[in-house]
């Protein structure tokens, strides 16, 4: 049965959804369909027809060559396949084309619901300096700040005016690229420049913009979830402050930081700010926090699900990715903001195929054994299994692994036997990395900033390592 084609108020009829992404979000969202009673059809590239997802897709659609730019970012090719597979609605994950205005037009233009915010909202929200105008307007206080840079001049004065360290960001920008902190007017010149270039690579945009930097910041963020019937709701906040370059690494839900009253004003903000841009499917309001007095302020607004979301879900109980499709065909939301309750303390690791110790190099290849921990209150969310090869064409990411408990303490405990009982062989994996962080005081106690895995973990890491091979060599010279 599927739920959604069979409901009157369902304005758009979704029965075969067409999931154009790879890796765990696609078996994620493939798992979600199965709940409503949908078909999925998989659109991959030639280097991941073995992964889980081909493997659990009723259809599977070759889309090009492993590159992504030949496959997974050709929205001209998506478009085609979902129409030729008998598809009624596109659901893009997150990454690739999951936030390109462009893409979704091509898939409204061609008939097909594309499961996430119109391209409009995508962007009003997507480039930086717009997504600021409109918190401003909605009452949602942001960190002091330029518009776009013109050149190194305007950057001169601006960065005169709201006082050093500042931030370059590009206004197109995601995932720490097209991002420099300049902590004297002598870099500025230099970081913009290299900042430009890379954001021009990555997003074919240049165009930077200037906040202040603030030093022990936390990065805090709220999920939110809109219908086209007018009724926003926020699900709570996840802390997302252990990164690693501007990539996040081990998130939780609820933040250690954050009390009822706090979440209460953040969650009313990323509502507004949600409601002025006309906003309808699942997305995340993301804010920097300074820890010396818990003031916050917006950062930016992702436009689609988050990698993290899995916590969210394992402390309110709700499916987001089965919400956004059934908001996609046209359905309210299934619950209200009184409904939601956050029951005890979610953490997810992030399970890539890296070398902590070697500057968290990519290690890609066979994963000759792949062993899952389980057991109350954990879940994994992975492509992966014994036999794949992990390609090094992508990210490397090759899974998630979620514990819920009652408390943080136990979570944290739930999720070190997890990470114990977690076996694979063939890649190096960020595993041992993540039981680190979680035995660390600072963790334990929850003073972790965005700066603390590169400015205090790595480095005692790395003097702790070397006294450990130093205490060794020692003991070997001995007679």
């Amino acid at each position: 049965m599927n739920p959604i084609a069979q409901t009157p108020m369902a304005k758009r009829d979704i029965r075969r959804v067409f999931v154009a992404n790879r890796g765990e979000i696609a078996v994620r969202v493939i798992r979600a369909c199965r709940t409503l009673g949908i078909e999925a059809v998989v659109g991959v590239s030639e280097a991941d027809t073995q992964t889980l997802a081909a493997k659990m897709a009723g259809d599977v659609v070759v889309l090009g060559p492993p590159l992504a730019a030949e496959s997974y970012l050709r929205a001209d090719r998506i478009v085609e396949a979902a129409l030729r597979s008998g598809c009624d609605a596109v659901h893009p994950g997150y990454g690739f084309l999951s936030e390109r205005s462009s893409f979704v037009r091509a898939c409204v233009e061609a008939g097909l619901v594309f499961v996430g915010p119109s391209a409009d909202a995508i962007d009003a929200m997507g480039d930086k300096i717009t997504a600021v105008s409109l918190a401003g307007k909605a009452g949602v206080p942001r960190v002091p700040g330029s518009g776009a840079l013109t050149d190194v001049a305007h950057a001169r004065r601006v960065g005169a005016q709201i006082g050093y360290p500042v931030l370059i960001k590009a206004t197109a920008g995601g995932g720490g690229r097209g991002m420099r902190v300049v902590r004297d007017e002598s870099e500025l010149e230099a970081s913009m420049s290299s900042a430009a270039n890379e954001a021009q690579s990555a997003f074919g945009d240049a165009t930077l913009y200037m906040e202040k930097f603030i030093e022990h910041a936390r990065h805090i963020e709220i999920q939110v979830m809109a219908d086209a019937h007018g009724n926003v709701v926020y699900l709570g906040e996840r802390e997302c402050s252990t990164q690693r370059r501007h990539q996040k690494l081990i998130e939780e839900a609820p933040s250690p930081a954050v009390d009822a009253r706090m979440r209460e004003a953040m969650g009313e903000c990323a509502v507004s700010l949600t409601r002025n841009a006309d906003y309808c499917g699942a997305g995340t309001i993301e804010f920097v926090v300074d820890q010396r007095d818990n003031r916050y302020f917006f950062l930016e607004m992702n436009t689609r699900i988050q990698v993290e979301h899995p916590v969210t879900e394992m402390i309110t109980g709700y499916d987001l990715v089965a919400e956004q499709i059934r908001v996609a065909a046209g359905l309210p939301l299934s619950f209200t903001q009184a409904d939601v309750r956050l029951e005890g303390h979610a953490i997810e690791c992030r399970i890539n195929a890296e070398d902590p110790d070697r500057n968290f190099l990519p290690r890609p290849g066979l994963i000759s054994r792949w062993d899952e921990p389980a057991g109350e209150g954990i879940r994994v969310d992975t492509h992966c299994y014994a036999g794949y090869t992990v390609p090094p064409y992508y990210d490397s990411l090759l899974g998630k692994l979620i514990v819920h408990a009652a408390t943080r303490e136990q979570a944290i405990e739930r999720m070190r036997a997890a990470l114990a009982g977690l076996r694979v062989e063939g890649p190096t994996t960020t595993a041992v990395f993540h039981d680190a962080v979680l035995a660390h005081d600072d963790f334990v106690h929850g003073n972790v900033t965005t700066r603390w895995v590169e400015e205090t973990f790595l480095p005692q890491r790395k003097a702790e390592q070397k006294a450990a091979k130093d205490a060794q060599a020692a003991a070997e010279e001995k007679p």
